[in-house]
């Protein structure tokens, strides 16, 4: 049975990059902190089912919580880098978004004692014409990306990237590259690994693409946020599309998961990870992960 990537941005319900035109950093720390007691929730589904995750950590976060990165750490999950500030990378020069990556690594490391091999760009902000973040990603001491969604979207999106798990030959070196899972239909790739697409579009769509990889023998990665699960978080006043968007479907998302997990097995990244070294050092073109042409 193939093992998917169930994969948690770990981050507050106002860090959203939805919400930076009405919250601005220096506002952070006067707002009500709920990460918590959401991730709390998530870890007592995730244990129900026997299932693990990477969680993607937003540094600002972790410096002022340790003891939350520690107990998701204890229950057997992975850490992994979500930056420091949740800046979008299209916003950052190279030295900016190298001391995000930096700063962040060494925070979570400290916390857990564990080294953290994994990133992911808030809002998948690796866009074309931003690959110099993968060469400092590698000079920084990561060893895989799951940055690049590759859809063409308003906002985001890497069209040409690749649907499956892959090596990047990059200058600095090799990167694994970790996609978000996509539908194919029509002659598409459609956007289908969780978040706003989990909560709005019929349940369905997740579970169709996550098939599609197990057909394909590699497996898909999915994501969620704690503030997802949180139907009663504060609602600050924002423009209709964006309270669509980000309040929309708040209420079912937890059922939706318990049945997500209860037909999928999922693992961390990091196990994926693995094989594909296995893939690197034994000269194979494949074991259980294949290089996507699509």
């Amino acid at each position: 049975m193939t093992a998917h990537h169930f994969t948690i941005d770990v981050e507050e319900y106002f860090q959203v990059a939805a919400l930076e035109p009405y919250v601005t950093r220096s506002d952070w720390d006067r707002l009500p902190s709920r990460v918590a007691p959401q991730m709390e929730q998530l870890l007592a589904l995730l244990a129900r089912h026997n299932a693990h995750a990477t969680c993607f950590v937003v540094g600002w976060l972790a410096a002022r919580q340790p003891d939350l990165i520690r107990t998701i750490a204890r229950a057997g999950h992975e850490i992994a880098s979500h930056g420091w500030d949740h800046a979008r990378v299209t916003t950052l020069t190279p030295a900016q978004f190298r001391d995000s990556v930096r700063h962040s690594k060494q925070v979570l490391e400290e916390i857990t004692g564990v080294p953290v091999a994994g990133f992911r760009a808030p809002s998948f902000s690796i866009v074309a014409g931003r690959e110099w973040a993968l060469d400092i990603l590698l000079e920084e001491g990561y060893r895989y990306d799951s940055s690049l969604f590759p859809i063409r979207r308003p906002g985001y999106g890497y069209p040409m990237g690749q649907s499956d798990p892959h090596w990047i030959e990059r200058a600095a070196g090799r990167l694994a590259e970790i996609p978000p899972a996509t539908l194919r239909f029509a002659g598409l790739r459609l956007p289908a690994a969780g978040g706003g697409y989990f909560r709005l579009l019929p349940y369905g769509v997740v579970r169709a693409a996550l098939r599609q990889c197990e057909r394909r023998q590699v497996p898909g990665t999915f994501y969620i946020h704690p503030w997802e699960i949180d139907p009663d978080q504060p609602r600050i006043e924002v423009s209709w599309l964006t309270r669509a968007r980000h309040y929309g479907g708040l209420r079912g998302t937890v059922s939706r998961l318990e049945r997500l997990l209860t037909e999928f097995r999922f693992v961390p990244v990091s196990e994926t990870i693995a094989v594909l070294k296995q893939t690197r050092s034994s000269g194979r073109a494949e074991i259980l992960l294949r290089e996507s042409t699509a």
